[in-house]
């Protein structure tokens, strides 16, 4: 699966709906309520945002810390990408790992972002009993060829609903950096896991590549 792909399927999974009526994403809606509201919210501040548009990363990385991270369970998306060796990181070490996987997920889709215009996303019906405390939220991309699969996994957490994963043309995220996070610990361990992200997010912050 070529990278350019994913990232643009990714970021479009944040913006859709354009025709919905705007609305602030609640946590205590239903699961796909919350895609659909969240979903249009970043829409609208891409829209709004000519910074944004223009791919200014800190204005994208302040965007996603204020409308997305909310939303995201993302020690468990860390946690879940790191895999059996998570449990053996210290306290410090896992706060290290989530920071340096989402500024690795934030610059590597960001220019995708900038890039996802006339897309929409159909919502196919959610399947899930009122006790469940853990959906996949099926969503579809439609735009120029064929449309494209876009599921989100969410948890139910004190009363509120969060995503810990997302699948992107039949690939979970986690699952992507999973095998090459186990061996880049296998080889160096934790820190290193961590020194390579953060050289990697260093490299891109400096005008290289990721």
């Amino acid at each position: 699966m070529k990278r350019g792909l994913f990232s643009a399927t990714l970021a479009a999974g944040l913006i859709w709906a354009a025709a919905l009526p705007a609305q602030a994403a609640d946590a205590n809606a239903a699961p796909d309520q919350l895609i659909r509201q969240l979903s249009l919210e970043t829409l609208e501040a891409v829209k709004s945002d000519k910074a944004i548009q223009a791919g200014d990363i800190q204005k994208i990385i302040s965007l996603v810390d204020t409308k997305v991270m909310p939303h995201v369970n993302f020690q468990r998306m860390t946690s879940s990408a790191v895999g059996r060796f998570w449990r053996q990181a210290t306290p410090v070490q896992q706060q290290r790992l989530q920071e340096e996987f989402k500024a690795l997920l934030v610059r590597t889709y960001a220019g995708a972002l900038t890039q996802v215009k006339d897309q929409t996303i159909a919502l196919k019906p959610l399947r899930a009993g009122a006790d469940d405390t853990e959906v996949v939220v099926k969503t579809e991309i439609r735009g120029k060829g064929d449309p494209i699969q876009l599921d989100y996994r969410l948890e139910k957490s004190a009363g509120l609903w969060k995503i810990y994963d997302v699948n992107v043309l039949g690939i979970w995220l986690a699952d992507q950096y999973r095998n090459s996070f186990a061996q880049e610990i296998g080889a160096n361990g934790i820190d290193g896991l961590i020194k390579t992200l953060a050289d990697k997010n260093q490299k891109a912050a400096a005008g290289g590549k990721a």
